[in-house]
């Protein structure tokens, strides 16, 4: 996903480079401060959505573009992109910054990969931020999500376009180009948000900029997610912030992780769905920041 019309005159973040096992991994970093390693969703999604202006007045802000998508490299093997490849192209990212520790950030499916990052690398992190995910996938997990998913348009009965939601998000996980995957993303974005219709004008060029990639998207990892009776060996400062109105990966999943993790404070921000840093950014920006009191 591109910029968005909170960023307006922002500088675009510099780009870096590392290779991981002959393979190019690209970052940007932007801001001041401690740094701060944000890991974006899908997987399969463009980086540049997840950009935080916000957060860098308060962080130096690296956004990892994820194996697969962008500028960085591709797989020879689409099995391969298994949530323990993100986790080894993140160490060396962080490696390769050269700082002791880092915050780090993710959002999504980047929360699952921060999740094992800071169990597999606890000498490395300063801090979290667990945004809009949780500690547990699998069939419950996606149940609670497509039940969300098909009360849309009921939810909806003024716009005749809800209708097409659930369709539009069934295209976007059954795609098998690029092109469709982004096309399936941009139609079903409005679940995402907690109040899209309201505010479509101000939302209109974040959709328009939704950009995925087919491969990553369409990897089934066979590992069963599931992190929770682990948590409380992450002894870092924490914030689980979650949007009150998200779909997918809602409070109730972020209830969890704050309840398994040992120094955790719970923001829930009443007015967003799954992008809180757009729909909510100040506050969204506020609950990230206090980490650095902790």
């Amino acid at each position: 996903m591109g910029s968005t019309s909170h960023d307006v005159g922002v500088l675009a973040p510099a780009a870096h480079e590392v290779t991981v096992g002959g393979v190019r991994q690209v970052y940007h970093v932007a801001g001041t401060g401690p740094l701060c390693v944000a890991h974006s969703g899908g997987p399969g999604i463009e980086w540049a959505y997840l950009r935080m202006p916000s957060l860098e007045e308060h962080f130096t802000m690296v956004y990892v573009e994820p194996v697969g998508t962008g500028a960085s490299g591709r797989l020879d093997n689409a099995d391969d992109y298994r949530l323990d490849t993100y986790v080894r192209f993140l160490d060396a990212v962080v490696e390769h910054l050269g700082a002791p520790r880092v915050y780090l950030l993710g959002h999504s499916h980047g929360g699952f990969v921060v999740q094992r990052y800071a169990l597999a690398h606890p000498d490395r992190v300063a801090g979290l931020a667990l945004y809009d995910t949780s500690p547990v996938t699998g069939a419950e997990f996606w149940a609670e999500a497509m039940a969300g998913l098909t009360a849309y348009p009921l939810r909806h009965p003024e716009r005749p376009e809800a209708a097409a939601i659930p369709a539009a998000f069934q295209q976007a996980v059954t795609a098998t180009d690029d092109e469709a995957l982004s096309a399936g993303l941009r139609a079903a974005l409005p679940v995402y948000f907690a109040d899209f219709w309201t505010r479509q004008a101000e939302f209109a060029p974040f959709q328009a900029a939704v950009r995925a990639w087919s491969a990553p998207a369409g990897a089934q990892d066979p590992t069963p997610f599931d992190v929770r009776d682990n948590l409380g060996e992450i002894a870092v400062p924490a914030v689980v912030i979650v949007g009150a109105h998200d779909f997918i990966c809602g409070p109730r999943w972020a209830e969890q992780l704050h309840a398994g993790l040992k120094d955790s404070r719970l923001v829930v921000l009443e007015r967003s769905g799954h992008f809180g840093h757009i729909e909510q950014p100040a506050e969204f920006s506020a609950a990230v920041a206090e980490l650095l009191q902790r």
